[in-house]
């Protein structure tokens, strides 16, 4: 199968570091190209730092997708968001990851360590990254919207 994506950037914090590991190895497996941001052990560390470096490198890389990992990947979430060109979501269920990708074009996903297994994080992380935008129409109408209101150049209709 064709890789949508050329690389895959990686992070965690601390309280990610286990399933970053984990999921680092089920990508690899998968024969993805996958770069760790760090954390590198499960020694205190803060997730803003891991969201900027993953995030950073994604807008850098524009072929590329992200994954952050913390407790509850809402930290991740909001810190990745405060990026210009950043979309990130974070999914819980496959749905969830299937339809941010499809609808959104989500290119950062946020995961929580504490709040689901591996199992279910590598179902997420497969349909995350095997996951085509639906470029045209009203979802690229509405991601450009969101692009106008991160310039501060959005008009509201409402």
């Amino acid at each position: 199968m064709e890789k949508l994506f050329s690389k895959i950037y990686i992070g965690a914090d601390s309280a990610g570091f286990q399933l970053k590991e984990q999921l680092i190895a089920h990508l690899t497996s998968q024969g993805y190209e996958v770069a760790d941001c760090g954390a590198y052990n499960e020694e205190s560390s803060h997730y803003p730092e891991f969201a900027k470096l993953v995030c950073q490198s994604v807008k850098d890389d524009k072929s590329a997708v992200g994954i952050l990992v913390c407790g509850t990947g809402i930290g991740m979430s909001i810190a990745a968001n405060k990026h210009r060109g950043i979309r990130a979501a974070v999914c819980g269920d496959t749905f969830s990851a299937r339809m941010t990708r499809l609808h959104n074009n989500a290119n950062i996903l946020c995961i929580g360590a504490r709040v689901i297994g591996f199992g279910l994080a590598a179902d997420i992380v497969d349909l995350f990254v095997s996951t085509p935008f639906e470029s045209g129409g009203r979802h690229a109408l509405r991601v450009g919207m969101i692009d106008e209101i991160e310039a501060g150049e959005y008009n509201c209709k409402a």
